[in-house]
């Protein structure tokens, strides 16, 4: 064997003799460079995995694999030996996230009005739906990130295109500095996926819940053309989905909710899934381990935010400032909660910054195997490469990293990563400590003292002599190195400089004086440094994974534990019934399970007596009324409440995109509202389905969603829908003028009874012809037009002048559907009578008008006269602010129309209820339905009462004193976050401007958002 080091070694990469060497695949133009491919490596510390650590051990790779690993192997002959003294050496990371080697798209100039794709292919319509895109076409090493990436300890990524909605495939590559065909370990690992378009140009999907339902279809299509082996089309984007639809779905979220997102896609088409999460996963635990998701956890870790006045800080939600501290612990509360997780480099741009990150995950209570096991077995395993990389078992590819010390240790380096069994050099190389204090001696002068200390590969020299003391320069390559220093008190005034070789503990060479004279000179060491000059461990963090505290949401006024459902009478209470009974006096509830168990006159003590988990209530100078439903809310929505991209989308869904972190639901739910629908804008004739919530604030969107309620869609009329109103520019999508808008709806639901009879016809096919006939293609646009032809699904529509409003009447006569409500419909008492006859309902703005032309003829009897004629009325807010006090809204109908309070009140419980389809169990108090219902200081109608309590289903998730306890908790945080963040900026760390910060935005039936860049495109057209 050979036992070398330094320059030697260098020498022998170069012109040493080699045994055999790997069959070459393309022709050498000049000399062969030379390979080595034997190497043992001892006295290390090795990390074999994450869990299996050996000291003092060996490892031996041969060929760009490992050989051996052990405490005692047998050294081959041809070996080339390097001593680690101790070192450690850790299996490489792999990261799964990575977009290297790949070339950006180039970003395509804005077009608002393209439709199709730009240019015609065998492809998906849609151009950010590319899953025909193969890495590995297009992969190209680019030495330079690889260089980053291999000095942060990665051997290996899984790259793909960054780009789109379905992305391509990936591809396993490792980092070496040339040879792509080498580099590549192993094609189609998995394909990628995101909710983002991309440099698609076309206007389709504009909204989160548009890019669902794109995706959703590509998935649609793709499995009936794999249905009909005889179809006369070809689709290469169908191919790739149909050919690589086994391979994991590695998907792109930005957070807790789109990874609960990307979980509903996966579970529909039965894709393994894995997300790239976006960080605060912590905050829902239960909702990721109930799902079964797999994560890779982002260590992008947020800086904090520099607050030097009070107005910069005032625009930093409580939610982004608790995440900030609580981020270094996601991968350990995650490990806690018993979710599969990986890591990944993607956001970290410098090595450094990287190993800031990792310190910090390990600070925060992450232990080091398990953060090891997320770089190398996990990802190994996930991509089925487990047998070839994650670890250094032997026949495993050689992928590692020397590092001087323990990854924990803060000041540790790496040396060398080693890319299948390619070395490459970051620092010195492995070299021996020379820190110490020695006693140097040159020719011809005194001896003085020689004290080397700092860190090992970044070392601090001083001399120290009777006259004083000289900092020196140091450069160390390998055995090599070199000082020099300038003084004017030490022998001779001027420039020194002296170069030798390092033996063991001796230091010697030659030097020059400042006159130019030569002299030879000698260091031998004579003791250690002081301690406290020596590597420390990384110090102890007091905020660790154990000091996170969660809010639920995780934003202000959050619950720092989810209420219960209460058993609970309030006796002597004014009880608004909203049923025959009306309204009654000096009277009882009882609420149990989270329904109403018994209203009215109750024997207080008797069901006190029998019962002791009762709490007790005196309503003495209380009201109570039904929860108050608001028709029409675009709260809680996340990423676009318009998919404006086309006229009909009846395919999104806005359930596909709840927020269940709206502080509009706390507001909301502190005017006394528990049940809302989430609409659809109003950008387009046929727009997306609706959502139906009950205000559960801190639960998931799943927990929101009312299972029992009936499918619902928006449709619209007016400006909005032929764009009257957007620009100049938006003058090509059909329809522009309001005959199209009709023919528009004539067109769908023409559409729409082909394919509902198509379907029929197959559904009669007997079993034998139906096994060999392929089912219809599945239209999700079409499937909710047709639920609408069979009742299934009922229609909230946009409206205001009474023209339009015949006119839709008239198709849904004419096309055999009926339309449910009819919403804003300032001029309804215009048609009162015609609404009627069609069973429509009215659902209306109290006193709205003269904010855009087509509501000229407004009137704030709108309401009460619909009421008079028989139509089912109610009042809506449309808006957030507004939604806080529909109670006020409803007392216009006596103003503005006479009605009794009772039936006035109706106008925001029962009424909406009976809209909405979901009366049977809500929208009034009666015995059986859901204890939706609210606690008032006086009458609800009144401009001054307040609503002390909310309760829905039984649970109090909304309460007048906790309210005040949770602001002093929300302002508590502020004050504790901001303090610890000054001290930030007073240990000089690197802050962030407040700049930038984006907020929350409320929703109107007309805002447009740019789903890539989340900013308002056009904002409030009304």
């Amino acid at each position: 064997m050979f036992k070398i080091y330094g320059f030697v070694l260098l020498c022998f990469l170069v012109f040493g003799n080699l045994p055999a060497h790997s069959q070459a695949l393309s022709p050498v133009n000049g000399i062969r460079d030379a390979e080595n491919n034997c190497y043992v490596f001892t006295n290390a510390t090795l990390h074999i995995t994450g869990s299996n650590v050996i000291k003092n051990a060996s490892l031996l790779i041969r060929n760009g694999k490992v050989e051996a690993v052990g405490a005692a192997i047998s050294v081959p002959k041809d070996a080339i030996e390097i001593a680690l003294n101790g070192k450690h050496i850790y299996p490489a990371f792999i990261d799964l996230w990575s977009g290297y080697g790949i070339q950006s798209p180039e970003k395509l100039a804005p077009k608002t009005n393209q439709f199709e794709r730009p240019v015609p292919a065998a492809m998906a319509w849609n151009m950010a739906i590319h899953p025909e895109t193969q890495v590995i076409s297009h992969y190209k090493i680019k030495d330079a990130e690889a260089g980053v990436l291999r000095k942060a300890g990665f051997a290996a990524v899984v790259s793909h295109q960054q780009d789109g909605i379905a992305r391509g495939s990936g591809a396993l590559v490792g980092l070496l500095k040339n040879d792509e065909s080498k580099s590549v370990i192993k094609p189609g690992v998995g394909m990628f996926y995101s909710f983002e378009r991309g440099v698609s140009n076309q206007a389709y999907p504009s909204s989160q819940m548009g890019s669902i339902a794109l995706l959703r279809q590509a998935f649609y299509d793709a499995d009936w053309y794999k249905a009909n082996p005889n179809k006369r089309t070809y689709n290469l984007s169908f191919e790739a989905l149909n050919a690589q639809n086994k391979l994991p779905m590695f998907f792109e979220a930005q957070n807790w909710l789109e990874v609960l997102r990307a979980d509903c896609i996966a579970d529909e088409f039965k894709y393994n899934l894995i997300v790239k999460s976006g960080g605060d996963d912590y905050q829902r635990l239960d909702a990721l381990k109930a799902a079964g998701i797999k994560l890779i956890l982002p260590m992008n870790y947020p800086a904090a935010w520099d607050l030097s006045d009070a107005y910069s800080e005032a625009a930093i939600p409580l939610s982004a400032m608790l995440h900030w501290e609580a981020a270094p612990s996601n991968a350990e509360l995650v490990r806690r909660a018993g979710i599969p997780f990986a890591l990944t480099s993607d956001g970290v741009k410098e090595p450094g910054k990287f190993w800031e990150a990792i310190r910090k995950t390990i600070k925060a209570g992450l232990p080091e195997g398990e953060l090891i096991k997320a770089f190398t077995e996990t990802p190994a395993e996930w991509i089925g490469a487990s047998d070839i990389i994650g670890g250094l078992q032997p026949g495993k590819i050689a992928n590692f990293f020397i590092s001087t010390d323990s990854i924990s240790v803060e000041q540790m380096g790496i040396l060398e990563t080693w890319v299948q069994g390619q070395r490459y050099i970051h620092d010195a190389g492995i070299q021996q400590d020379i820190r110490g204090t020695y006693t140097l001696q040159m020719t011809g002068f005194q001896a003085v003292s020689l004290i080397i200390s700092g860190d090992e590969y970044k070392p601090e020299v001083r001399l120290e002599y009777a006259g004083g003391s000289a900092k020196l320069n140091i450069h160390r390559q390998f055995e090599r190195i070199d000082l020099s220093w300038k003084t004017d008190s030490l022998f001779k005034q001027g420039h020194w400089s002296l170069n030798g070789i390092i033996e063991g503990d001796t230091l010697q060479g030659g030097g020059l004086a400042p006159d130019g004279s030569a002299f030879s000179w000698i260091a031998v060491k004579k003791g250690q440094v002081s301690p406290t000059l020596d590597k420390q461990s990384v110090p102890h963090e007091t905020f660790t994974a154990d000091s996170v505290k969660l809010y639920y949401p995780n934003a202000a006024f959050g619950f720092s534990s989810l209420p219960e459902t209460e058993h609970l009478l309030i006796s002597n209470a004014t009880i608004w019934t909203c049923e025959q009974e009306g309204k009654l006096e000096r009277a009882s509830i009882l609420i149990s399970n989270g329904k109403i168990e018994a209203i009215g006159s109750l024997n207080k003590e008797k069901l006190l007596a029998g019962d002791a988990a009762i709490k007790h209530i005196d309503g003495k100078g209380l009201h109570i009324t039904p929860g108050i439903i608001d028709e029409h809310s675009h709260i809680a929505i996340s990423k676009g409440v318009n998919e404006a991209g086309q006229s009909v989308t009846a395919e999104v869904r806005i359930g596909d995109v709840i927020d269940p972190r709206d502080r509009s639901i706390y507001y909301a739910l502190a005017g006394g509202v528990t049940t809302v629908q989430q609409l659809h804008g109003s950008a387009n004739a046929i727009g997306g389905q609706s959502s139906l919530i009950k205000l559960k604030w801190g639960s998931t969107p799943g927990q929101m969603k009312i299972k029992y309620a009936p499918g619902h869609i928006k449709f619209a009329l007016g400006e909005n829908v032929k764009q009257s109103n957007w620009g100049h520019e938006y003058t090509v999508r059909y329809p522009q003028t309001r005959m199209g808008v009709e023919q528009v709806f004539y067109d769908a639901f023409s559409r729409a009874k082909e394919y509902q009879q198509t379907w029929n016809n197959w559904d009669e096919l007997n079993a034998s012809k139906k096994k060999n006939t392929a089912p219809p293609a599945r239209d999700l646009e079409l499937d909710a037009l047709v639920e609408i032809l069979e009742a299934k699904r009922f229609i909230t529509c946009h409206s205001y002048v009474q023209s339009e409003i015949n006119m839709l009447m008239h198709v849904a006569d004419s096309m055999g559907f009926k339309v449910n409500t009819f919403t804003h419909i300032l001029e309804g008492y215009k048609v009162a009578d015609k609404m009627k006859k069609h069973g429509a309902a009215g659902s209306t703005f109290s006193d709205w008008w003269a904010y855009k032309m087509e509501v000229a003829e407004a009137i704030p009897y709108n309401g009460a006269l619909m009421h008079e004629v028989g139509v089912l009325t109610g009042f809506n807010s449309d808006d957030a602010e507004m939604g806080r006090r529909l109670n006020q809204e409803a007392a216009k109908a006596v103003l503005y129309g006479g009605l009794s309070e009772e039936e006035a009140l109706k106008f925001v419980t029962i009424n909406p209820a009976k809209m909405l389809h979901i009366d049977k169990f809500t929208g009034s108090l009666k015995v059986g339905k859901d204890a939706d219902f609210v606690i008032w200081d006086s009458n609800p109608l009144s401009i001054y009462a307040k609503a002390k309590a909310t309760f829905v289903e039984g649970v109090r998730y909304y309460d007048q004193e906790r309210d005040k306890e949770l602001q002093i908790q929300a302002n508590q945080e502020r004050t504790r976050l901001r303090m610890k963040m000054i001290q930030e900026k007073s240990e000089g760390k690197k802050l962030r401007k407040t700049g930038g910060v984006k907020q929350q935005h409320s929703y109107e039936c007309e805002d447009l958002i740019h789903l890539e860049e989340n900013f308002l495109l056009l904002e409030h057209n009304r």
